[in-house]
């Protein structure tokens, strides 16, 4: 099989888009042997930064009757997305169904998305509430929410003599950010635009003459995501810091979003 063009992500202009069309481009093997489809475009978030992948099924139209390919995990290499998963009731010769060129349907799981979007831009808003309560001198490293549970990293520490205070000082910052609402935006910018909304700093992995994608979550300065985000603050509905953890100068803040 030859080169692979890169997958238009269409979650990119539209977060909340869950059902969309595609073109079947290849049906591949990964070297852990699991099956997974290539489309020219896609709805499905891939796992990577921070988020886990979308779940869901891509549907094909066979002989007046619908064939399932159900997605159980999503990643992304070299700017192809890889839809992994199996068919639903197949039996021999199911492979034919889905051959290039075919037109298919992607339904996104919407439980799964709501939920990843919500812990996705709560650790967003725990980035804006670590400056609010004074920690704004540690640098943002990592956020994750799988395996171990949603938590975001800086890099530098908390005295342990402040981490119980800062800890609650930080849930009741994020708590009072959501009540107060406010629209998420989330567009690609020519680069000089992005860096205004992110406070005049950009990561210096970010090339200056790229169009960064930047999320801005209300009156908050923005910052560079690929990830998919509430629509407004107020849909994290409230944030629980668990607990805040320093280790070898960098520090964890495990939190939860609520029902």
């Amino acid at each position: 099989m030859g080169t692979i063009s890169p997958t238009q992500l269409d979650y990119y202009e539209d977060m909340w888009k869950l059902e969309s069309d595609a073109t079947l481009v290849a049906l591949v093997k990964g070297e852990d042997g699991r099956t997974a489809l290539v489309l020219d475009r896609t709805v499905f978030h891939p796992q990577g930064g921070g988020q886990p992948a979308d779940t869901g099924f891509v549907a094909v139209a066979v002989a007046g009757s619908e064939v399932k390919f159900v997605v159980q995990d999503v990643r992304s290499k070299d700017g192809v997305v890889y839809h992994y998963g199996l068919v639903e009731n197949c039996g021999e010769g199911w492979e034919a169904d889905f051959e290039k060129g075919r037109e298919v349907v992607l339904h996104v799981d919407e439980s799964r998305r709501k939920l990843n979007s919500r812990l996705h831009s709560a650790g967003h808003l725990l980035d804006v509430c670590m400056k609010n309560v004074g920690l704004g001198d540690l640098k943002a490293g990592k956020g994750y929410h799988f395996p171990q549970g949603p938590y975001v990293e800086y890099i530098g520490i908390v005295p342990q003599k402040d981490v119980q205070s800062k800890q609650k000082e930080l849930e009741l910052e994020a708590n009072a950010l959501i009540s107060r609402g406010g629209k998420v935006f989330v567009a690609s910018l020519p680069y000089e635009e992005a860096c205004k909304l992110c406070g005049e700093c950009l990561p210096d992995y970010i090339p200056k003459d790229s169009t960064p994608r930047i999320v801005k979550m209300g009156t908050n300065p923005g910052c560079p995501c690929g990830g998919t985000h509430v629509s407004d603050v107020s849909e994290i509905i409230s944030v629980t810091v668990s607990q805040i953890r320093t280790k070898k100068g960098f520090t964890k803040v495990f939190y939860n979003v609520g029902p």
